[in-house]
């Protein structure tokens, strides 16, 4: 106990020693207050479900319990883009008499007492409590809290292990979608399904306080714990004596001559594209977007349980720019001194990047294609989400190059602490899903859809149209802060 109160103590002390300590501190008030604003729409929905799933001939808490797999399903997808892997600076330790693996289980702690595990009580205690207490009363509500708790920790650490695996080989990822591929075809495909039926008796064990429903729910957490400490020490182990490195191969890569004809722009898309696709860094991340968009368009374009499609046409679009974006120039600090070096780098750099990664936004387009020719989606409907992402939100993206000066390791994945994401990407993070629907929703109530899709079409064509201009903006007020900048990309480097 005393080495985890010690190790937290370190890991604070660091974050307030960090270069991005003090530039945070607005942007985490933002934070802050997003986290207050979706907790209290979370009450909002369990109020509503607890009155809306009333009525029939079954109690409102079977209906939400049969469906803890969808809760447990968004929840793991809801991780992807604002919970990161828990990592922690191993190497100082490494000198000291402290066993490698009781570092390791501090880290499943931290991940374990994470808020992140919480924030779902927010929808299921005032559902519980106009629900559960009158047949159940507190002791049923508290019961069924600390269950659902319990759920979500045991998602944490299913999380967890499917991240760092993927972190790893992204083939991985194969895993969770077999899972839920599973789950799906037992809750769809049989008249009665059984998914339904345990995750319903499930959830009445939790308020009744089965004590062998906890115990069995106590046991899986454990077995998950095993296994994400053997994991994690295995690539920890790895990572730090680069066991890697003598099985590295040369390759031969293509030079992209195609892209000379584009002058200084071409030039960097090229620079672009060698990052993505010979660090492996990189290339994971590139393969999360595409395998995230597989998944997104696959369920958008045939599957009837996703009626809010506006929602997950825009999330479709948006996570290409949230994973390519919210670490914008982070990549570069590790060679920022060079880039310095010649006069207009960056601005060719800003425009290689802003026009690569928005003609990645055509895979979406082509792949939610099949949902028009099935009518579930209209072309003017993900042309104009396709199309506003492209440009307001693009722009909105490309100040986090302003005013990130953290390094990306282009090496290290769970030695390093540079993985978590900054007050200031997290705004970037929620303000991608809140935009939209700021001008969206308006239109749409004042006219219709189809004049909120030809206004999301006006807006993203002029910001496209004027990205030369505001990129230029972008840069002046980049290099302002080059200095600044260039002194954070330096301390933040792993050495």
């Amino acid at each position: 106990m005393n080495l985890f109160l010690e190790l937290r103590r370190h890991g604070r002390l660091a974050d307030k020693r960090h270069p991005m300590y003090d530039k945070s501190r607005f942007a985490r008030l933002w934070v802050y207050l997003g986290a207050v604003f979706w907790a209290g729409y979370l009450i909002f929905f369990g109020t509503m479900f607890a009155f809306g799933f009333g009525g029939g001939s079954v109690e409102p808490y079977h209906v939400l319990n049969s469906g803890l797999a969808f809760v447990l399903a968004l929840d793991f997808l809801l991780r992807f883009p604002f919970q990161k892997t828990p990592t922690q600076e191993v190497k100082p330790y490494l000198l000291l008499p402290v066993r490698r693996s009781r570092l390791i289980d501090f880290l499943l702690v931290r991940s374990g007492l994470s808020g992140f595990n919480f924030i779902w009580l927010f929808l299921f205690m005032p559902f519980a409590l106009i629900t559960v207490t009158k047949f159940y009363g507190l002791w049923g509500v508290l019961t069924y809290l600390l269950g659902i708790w319990l759920l979500m920790l045991l998602n944490n650490y299913w999380f967890l292990l499917c991240r760092t695996l993927m972190g790893e080989r992204i083939w991985w990822a194969l895993l969770p979608l077999a899972v839920y591929a599973g789950l799906a075809m037992g809750m769809f495909l049989p008249e009665e399904s059984p998914v339904f039926d345990w995750f319903r008796d499930l959830g009445e064990g939790f308020i009744t306080g089965n004590g062998w429903v906890f115990l069995g729910l106590l046991a899986a957490i454990a077995l998950l714990w095993f296994v994400d400490s053997r994991v994690i020490r295995r690539m920890v182990y790895d990572e730090l004596n680069k066991t890697e490195d003598s099985t590295v191969q040369v390759k031969t890569f293509s030079e992209y001559k195609f892209l000379d004809r584009y002058g200084m722009t071409g030039e960097y898309m090229r620079l672009e594209l060698k990052l993505m696709l010979r660090n492996k860094m990189c290339r994971k991340s590139l393969f999360s977007i595409v395998l995230v968009i597989l998944l997104f368009s696959a369920m958008i374009s045939f599957w009837d349980v996703y009626q809010i499609r506006d929602f997950w046409v825009m999330y479709n679009y948006v996570i290409v720019s949230l994973l390519a974006f919210s670490t914008l120039m982070g990549y570069e600090g590790n060679y920022m001194d060079g880039l310095m070096t010649r006069r207009e780098s960056i601005f060719s750099l800003l425009r290689a990047k802003y026009v690569l990664y928005s003609l990645v936004l055509l895979l979406p387009f082509l792949l939610m294609l099949p949902g028009v020719a099935t009518a579930k989606l209209s072309l003017l409907q993900i042309a104009a989400w396709g199309l506003f992402t492209a440009g307001p939100l693009n722009f909105g993206f490309f100040w986090v190059a302003v005013y990130n000066n953290r390094t990306v390791d282009l090496n290290a994945k769970m030695t390093s602490r540079n993985n978590a994401g900054t007050g200031l990407q997290q705004i970037a993070s929620f303000g991608a899903f809140a935009l939209p629907w700021a001008v969206y929703l308006p239109l749409q109530v004042l006219f219709d859809k189809t004049v909120a899709y030809w206004g999301l079409i006006v807006l993203g064509i002029g910001f496209i149209l004027t990205s030369r201009q505001w990129i230029g903006f972008v840069y002046r007020r980049l290099m302002r802060r080059r200095y600044q900048n260039m002194e954070g990309f330096r301390d933040s480097r792993q050495r």
